[in-house]
């Protein structure tokens, strides 16, 4: 098929043709962008917790006693926690994935020098590895006399007074590019802090960068606040009578205290991420609407010129264009109109994943997207044009000659 009469026909139809032309650029630049975020999306729903999800029930309590040692509270609530019938384990901890309680901080590889990393830092009663299920391939866990003393402050001072930690697989790799990290040290705050132990993965509690998401550590401080979670870890079985037994039994040893999120991990999970799958839900919506409507675009507009060039239409077919002439014709027409849209298109959506990078922190846009968009609006012009393009084809010579 020769170009120059397909380009000389669309000159004399200049306006409408760049019309089609920059709906074809706009939406190859929202759709290519829209499919990233949504794909970003639904990896970070899929990313593992690290945690056993399926086994563990969750209570957020919270001790209205000002003058309550919390250690104390702790240690009585958890023995009565494990004697309830199908408990495996239980532990109090101040943070877990998904629960926004995210207390981050920076850690260094010498004492003062920059923070290559930044990390969550989760603290918890001794067995916390074991009742959250956590996969230790390196190293070991917390020892009983490297516990922070009860009687020293925590969180940044009690960070100071640790002498180990256990760090995620993502977070020693980022540390330690190629190197084994048992035995180095680090440093969250002024000291060092030697790395005993590496878990495979530990979801931070809010939602960072997806290169940042499992940057955690776990350091032997007792959760020393009024405000604590009970883990208990059981069969998936019996998580609703775990749950609802834990319950009463922390209301019924001490009834000064609030009770709140009492949940499955997954049910946390869940409520985590529904803005997400909304969102999710939205962009998809969004996207096929944006697609449906250039369709239209390019159906609506070869029906209009196949009714204006009905005459020459039936000139070519009576000098002896075939029916796959024609066809041929409105397919290359589209063709060459689609390709001008996305190389419109891959400019715009390379400038507007700028401003989503600068404002929305989205990652770059992998070229990947903008060959699947393109091959996406390629097709979709092949065949928004293919019910119009089949009517030109049909037209009879002797009709169409009859028309003029």
């Amino acid at each position: 098929m020769s170009l120059p009469p397909i380009v000389a026909s669309l000159t004399r139809h200049k306006l409408t043709a760049l019309l089609l032309m920059l709906q074809v650029g706009f939406t190859c630049a929202i759709v290519c962008n829209v499919a990233f975020m949504i794909v970003d999306r639904v990896q970070q729903l899929r990313q593992p917790s690290g945690v056993a999800e399926n086994e563990l029930v969750l209570i957020d309590s919270t001790d209205l006693d000002e003058n309550a040692q919390p250690l104390v509270r702790h240690d009585a609530d958890l023995a009565a926690l494990r004697a309830i019938s199908g408990v495996k384990s239980a532990a109090a901890v101040d943070a877990m994935p998904f629960n926004h309680r995210d207390w981050s901080n920076g850690i260094a590889l010498v004492q003062d020098g920059p923070a290559p990393a930044t990390a969550t830092a989760f603290n918890g009663t001794p067995g916390e590895l074991a009742t959250l299920g956590l996969h230790l391939i390196e190293g070991r866990d917390f020892l009983p006399d490297e516990y922070v003393p009860l009687g020293s402050a925590h969180d940044w001072n009690g960070i100071d007074r640790v002498p180990v930690t256990i760090v995620t697989r993502a977070l020693a790799n980022k540390l330690f590019p190629g190197q084994d990290a048992l035995g180095k040290a680090i440093y969250p705050d002024e000291k060092p802090v030697r790395i005993v132990g590496v878990v495979d993965h530990l979801r931070r509690p809010q939602a960072h960068e997806s290169a940042d998401n499992d940057d955690a550590t776990l350091f032997p401080m007792l959760p020393d606040a009024n405000d604590v979670t009970y883990v208990l870890r059981t069969d998936p079985q019996d998580r609703e009578r775990v749950l609802k037994q834990a319950t009463d039994v922390l209301n019924h040893l001490h009834a000064n205290r609030i009770l709140r999120h009492a949940q499955t991990f997954e049910q946390l999970r869940a409520d985590f991420f529904h803005r997400s799958r909304t969102m999710i839900a939205l962009l998809v919506a969004a996207a096929l609407g944006l697609l449906v409507v250039t369709a239209l675009g390019i159906a609506g507009l070869a029906s209009f010129w196949v009714q204006q060039r009905r005459r020459s239409i039936g000139i070519r077919r009576a000098v002896g264009a075939t029916r796959r002439d024609i066809l041929r014709y409105f397919q290359w027409e589209n063709f060459l109109i689609v390709s001008i849209g996305v190389a419109l298109g891959t400019v715009l959506a390379y400038g507007l994943n700028m401003l989503l990078m600068l404002h929305d922190e989205q990652p770059r846009l992998p070229l990947l997207y903008l060959a699947i968009g393109a091959l996406a609006l390629w097709l979709l012009g092949q065949l928004a044009v293919l019910g119009p393009a089949l009517r030109a084809a049909s037209v009879p010579p002797v009709v169409a000659t009859r028309s003029g």
